[in-house]
């Protein structure tokens, strides 16, 4: 677990700025000096999942932050290329990104001293944007794609510039084009990426910002995308969250607390790869599509029909025919010799009594960029979900909504894109070390 409360490094000289320092100045001045003077965020509140806004999720343990930990309000992803061909300098930006990481989620900068502290005739090594702003719960997850890895199995001639060919894990493959995608190559796929996610946007543009800059010359951001809402919960102590139709979204997704359904469905085991890929092991698979919603069709529908395409009430969230929000969808009930909730309604197909029982961890955002040139709001939900083996999972699990599920009309696949998420860093370990190590 690594959602649980941490202290922060007391790395910072004194003289030098830190967002904690100038966070927690004023209630230390004061004289509260536990706590907040030696950088020891405050518990959740325990209500609706709800955080402090200084929180500080751990950033190492044994599992990556950022995957059962309780999603926070907002976004930002991005996905890199490796422009380099050198296995050294790639290891030494993932070094270099580590402690840069560890160092934000703590809420610090960069590099100590990093946006004033460097000198006057040198660019500052951090952008700065986030002094004075608490952690905000900012958590960093790494994952990588196949491309990667050597040639793909498309593409057999490609180099394998970093020697990782054969430490590729079997289910690390790119996902399929699914019935009615329509899939913008420059929203898609990527060598590795970063999701961050925090309860200040600043603090999360901050951090992604700050890694592609440390990239320069060795990676390039091919896509990224901003979120904010959270579109499902990861624990028990969040309310079930609305997604840009309106309705709640992810009442029956896995929890933290499921540990027994993560360890099936989620964490990756020894007996899914071979010894070159046990680098994985303790990791998840993750999957990322961006999913415009078609706004305005959805907006003049009735109620009526908005309820049957999702098969759930939208005021309450139960189930149609069922009176509560976690309320067992009955799938045999009728009304006139036809079902409640209709077999072409969201909820039947994605159910995991209709799918052999297959389950996968949610931690999607809404997202809005704005209009496009016909006026249409360029708006849907950016989906976001951790499995432990994608093939098996979220693969039948997408066919079967595309085939079948009425919200197709209403929404668009328009990015696509599958990560290997490597377990959680133990002391003085560099993200992929395991990995490049094995």
């Amino acid at each position: 677990m690594t959602d649980e409360l941490a202290t922060a490094p007391a790395s910072t000289p004194r003289g030098r700025l830190s967002r904690r320092a100038l966070f927690g100045g004023a209630a230390a001045s004061a004289g509260v000096v536990a706590g907040v003077a030696a950088g020891v965020t405050i518990a959740d509140t325990g209500s609706a999942g709800a955080t402090t806004a200084d929180r500080i999720v751990p950033f190492r343990g044994t599992r990556q932050a950022g995957i059962i930990t309780p999603v926070q309000d907002r976004l930002h992803f991005a996905s890199f290329d490796v422009i380099t061909d050198s296995r050294t300098e790639l290891v030494n930006l993932l070094k270099s990104w580590t402690a840069a990481a560890e160092r934000m989620t703590h809420g610090q900068e960069t590099v100590d001293g990093g946006a004033v502290g460097h000198g006057r005739y040198l660019p500052p090594p951090d952008t700065g944007e986030a002094l004075g702003l608490s952690p905000a719960s900012l958590t960093l997850t790494i994952g990588f794609g196949p491309s990667l890895f050597g040639p793909p199995p498309g593409a057999p001639d490609r180099k394998d510039r970093f020697g990782l060919a054969k430490h590729r894990p079997a289910a690390l493959t790119e996902l399929p084009v699914f019935a009615k995608d329509a899939l913008d190559t420059t929203r898609s796929d990527g060598d590795l990426c970063i999701q961050a996610c925090a309860d200040d946007p600043q603090v999360a543009v901050h951090a992604i910002r700050n890694l592609a800059r440390m990239g320069f010359g060795v990676v390039s951001v091919r896509w990224s995308q901003l979120g904010f809402g959270r579109t499902s919960s990861t624990s028990r102590s969040q309310q079930t969250p609305r997604n840009m139709f309106g309705f709640k979204d992810g009442t029956a997704n896995l929890t933290a607390e499921q540990t027994d359904l993560l360890d099936h469905w989620v964490w990756v085991a020894p007996e899914d790869n071979p010894a070159d890929a046990q680098w994985l092991t303790g990791g998840s698979y993750l999957v990322a599509r961006r999913i415009r919603m078609n706004i305005e069709p959805w907006d003049r529908a009735a109620l009526s029909e908005q309820e049957a395409v999702i098969g759930r009430g939208k005021g309450d969230g139960a189930p149609l025919g069922k009176d509560k929000e976690f309320d067992k969808p009955d799938f045999v009930m009728t009304s006139s010799g036809s079902p409640v909730i209709p077999k072409t309604a969201h909820v039947r197909l994605a159910h995991p009594d209709n799918l052999g029982g297959v389950q996968i961890l949610r931690r999607g955002y809404n997202f809005t960029d704005g209009s496009d040139g016909f006026g249409h709001l360029d708006a849907g939900l950016f989906f976001l979900a951790y499995c432990r083996n994608a093939g098996n999972q979220f693969v039948p699990m997408q066919r079967a909504l595309a085939a079948k599920d009425a919200m197709m009309e209403y929404i668009t696949h328009t990015g696509s894109a599958l990560y290997a998420c490597p377990p959680g860093l133990g002391t003085d370990e560099y993200w992929a070390q395991r990995l490049f190590e094995a």
